[in-house]
């Protein structure tokens, strides 16, 4: 009896993903945008999108995966060209992003729940500096724009420069371990 429950669940796990269809993210139009708070500031930018799909099934998500490419990095605030870039390469060296060795970052959605009044619940691994860590996030659907905000918590990922979960005495050094990501994806 136990071997049929379990034939006839993967039978439904079939079904569910055989009706699911596959739509590409739109990497020109999507976008994703970071802020960085520390002592007496903030910074902040964008992260390009190199490709991602979601799975979907009567318009809910049943999985899917963005991969966000981090030499992409960009600042806005910075207006001084000199201290920009210096910003940008500090994020993308070892002390944070360490974008030679780790150039994308993911999450794959592993659960969602379904869509009502056009929000839904994604849960899954996101994955940065080779670090994966289970998150969920809360999603928003408007036609074929989904939008998210979603607070990383960098120390879970290595990410130490300036973190006091790391390092003490930083004085008015400390930069926030929680970044937040505003997240667009238009499939």
């Amino acid at each position: 009896m136990k071997a049929i429950a379990i034939f006839g669940a993967l039978l439904l796990t079939g079904a569910i993903s055989a009706s699911a269809q596959q739509s590409q993210i739109n990497t020109t139009k999507s976008e994703v945008n970071w802020t960085g708070n520390k002592i007496g500031g903030s910074h902040n930018g964008g992260i390009k999108i190199k490709s991602g799909y979601f799975h979907l099934n009567d318009g809910n998500i049943v999985s899917g995966e963005v991969l966000m490419d981090m030499n992409s990095i960009t600042n806005y605030d910075l207006k001084d060209e000199g201290y920009n870039q210096k910003l940008v390469g500090h994020l993308k060296s070892d002390d944070f992003f360490g974008v030679e060795k780790y150039p994308t970052s993911s999450f794959r959605v592993t659960k969602a729940s379904p869509f009502v009044n056009g929000k839904a619940t994604l849960t899954g691994v996101l994955t940065i500096k080779g670090k994966a860590e289970n998150i969920s996030v809360d999603i928003t659907k408007k036609d074929n724009i989904y939008t998210a905000q979603l607070k990383v918590d960098r120390s879970k990922y290595d990410v130490r420069y300036g973190s006091k979960s790391f390092f003490d005495n930083l004085g008015d050094n400390i930069i926030d371990d929680i970044f937040i990501l505003d997240i667009k994806i238009v499939l």
